[in-house]
């Protein structure tokens, strides 16, 4: 089992976690002109939060996770809303064959800095998407390493956003425009610290 899979049933019992993602879906929506045509891929999913916050405004919604455990909470939480919009799909793009379907919009929540080659899987999120398709990504800006205090290893401790945005542009998207979407405070050593959380927006070119 993975750390994901271990903490996935009591995922959705932080407060805190369901928060950010309803205040990250809020920017979202205020940021893209969200439609219930569109077709759409999240990435690293985990127990679905993020899609659930956003699902009234969208068509067809693939959840795709690694995690097992975070999946199996998923379709338990899909099945009881009886959403019709929204299938899980496990995934790894690291090493697994993309699925064949084409997206609008493909949107992750601190995911990125969990992935071991993230120029690999920007190109791979281009490849995905339909032309002039969609790519939104919410994540940690650069940060000194303490913000994973649960064992968690072999992350990115968050990104610079001037050499994010050159990834995203060499893997093939244009008009990168980012914003704070949330603020994680957590204490550490009996202080509070802050976590920005941005917003990154391009379009396929």
């Amino acid at each position: 089992m993975t750390n994901f899979d271990e903490r996935a049933k009591d995922w959705d019992s932080d407060p805190k976690k369901v928060e950010r993602a309803r205040v990250v879906a809020e920017v979202i929506r205020k940021t893209i002109p969200l439609t219930r045509e569109m077709k759409t891929l999240e990435y690293g999913c985990g127990t679905g939060l993020l899609s659930f916050a956003l699902q009234a405004d969208l068509g067809q919604i693939t959840l795709a996770d690694t995690s097992q455990g975070m999946l199996d909470v998923l379709n338990e939480k899909i099945a009881a809303a009886g959403m019709t919009n929204m299938h899980s799909l496990r995934l790894d793009l690291a090493v697994d064959a993309p699925p064949n379907d084409k997206f609008d919009l493909t949107y992750s929540l601190l995911t990125l800095h969990h992935i071991e080659d993230p120029k690999e899987i920007l190109k791979k999120f281009h490849a995905l998407l339909e032309p002039s398709g969609i790519l939104c990504i919410a994540d940690l800006d650069k940060e000194d390493g303490s913000f994973h205090t649960d064992g968690t290893t072999d992350v990115h401790l968050g990104f610079e956003r001037a050499e994010l945005q050159r990834w995203v542009e060499d893997a093939g998207f244009s008009g990168v425009k980012f914003s704070t979407a949330f603020e994680i405070k957590k204490k550490i050593d009996d202080a509070e610290k802050i976590f920005p959380v941005f917003l990154l927006v391009a379009r396929k070119a």
